[in-house]
């Protein structure tokens, strides 16, 4: 197959990217990650809906093909896993394939999740690499790299940044990008640093899923009608909370950012003709 006929499988982190860790922390050890900005277990608006479209990305309207389901790799111990399973009848299996379903697209949602150990959990240091070989793990149900590519998003607060990069170094062929969401446990506004490439492959820092989603526009990996879906669904999300809540100014500064790319993009195209 070509290129373009490639399914997009995302690979995801749990805490801090798909819900909030609300920065708890037990003795000096993080229950997750380290954000505040959301109470521990709020999902982030708009994810699940930027991970689908993501996956449905140049697959065909009448394609009988489903998209790839989201892989989880997750510090999140193996020991307590009859706690912390994350199955298709959680609150986070029914988000995702909820989302699916709002599309049309029945069966999507959680797909393989790789767990990592107590040893990883309580020390730091060691989640980056448990993820980064659970990743191999995982390629090796497409070893030869013709069927299935891949795009991590993870987040700022657990090494993540490690085993992405790690991905783009060892294994650039299969992995299209990176995407981290940038959280914070001392500021509503932390600094998003720019996009960087490894490999000629990106490393993309956001705030919002918004935010993801243009970047994702703008590297071919999404169209505009997906990033307008995304912006939907991330309003939607935060239809209960106050207009002054910087929740809302975050999600307001990618939208206005996403509107301003794709209205370049735009003039872009016309002076090509």
């Amino acid at each position: 197959p070509t290129q373009l006929n490639l399914y997009t499988q995302v690979i995801s982190d749990v805490d801090d990217t798909l819900k909030s860790s609300g920065g708890i922390n037990v003795g000096g050890v993080a229950l997750g990650g380290i954000d505040t900005q959301y109470a521990r277990g709020d999902f982030y608006p708009g994810v699940f809906e930027f991970m689908l479209q993501l996956s449905l990305f140049r697959l065909e309207n009448n394609d009988v093909r489903l998209p790839a389901k989201v892989a989880v790799l997750t510090a999140r111990a193996e020991e307590f896993k009859f706690a912390l399973e994350l199955k298709d009848d959680s609150k986070l299996g029914k988000a995702f394939s909820d989302a699916g379903v709002k599309e049309g697209v029945y069966g999507w949602g959680l797909g393989p999740v790789l767990y990592g150990s107590v040893a990883e959990w309580l020390v730091q240091d060691r989640k980056g690499l448990r993820k980064f070989c659970n990743f191999e793990q995982l390629i090796g149900q497409d070893p030869t790299g013709s069927i299935l590519q891949y795009v991590y998003v993870g987040d700022t607060g657990e090494l993540d940044s490690e085993a992405g990069e790690t991905m783009l170094r060892e294994y650039p062929e299969v992995t299209k990008a990176i995407f981290l969401h940038v959280v914070s446990d001392v500021t509503t506004n932390p600094t998003i640093p720019p996009m960087k490439l490894i490999n000629g492959r990106p490393v993309v820092y956001f705030r919002t899923y918004v935010g993801a989603a243009a970047k994702a526009v703008q590297l071919g990996l999404l169209d505009e009608e997906g990033l307008q879906k995304v912006i939907d669904a991330a309003k939607l999300a935060l239809r209960g909370v106050s207009k002054t809540d910087d929740k809302w100014e975050n999600l307001i500064k990618d939208i206005n950012n996403a509107l301003r790319i794709l209205e370049c993009m735009k003039i872009a195209v016309k002076q090509n003709y």
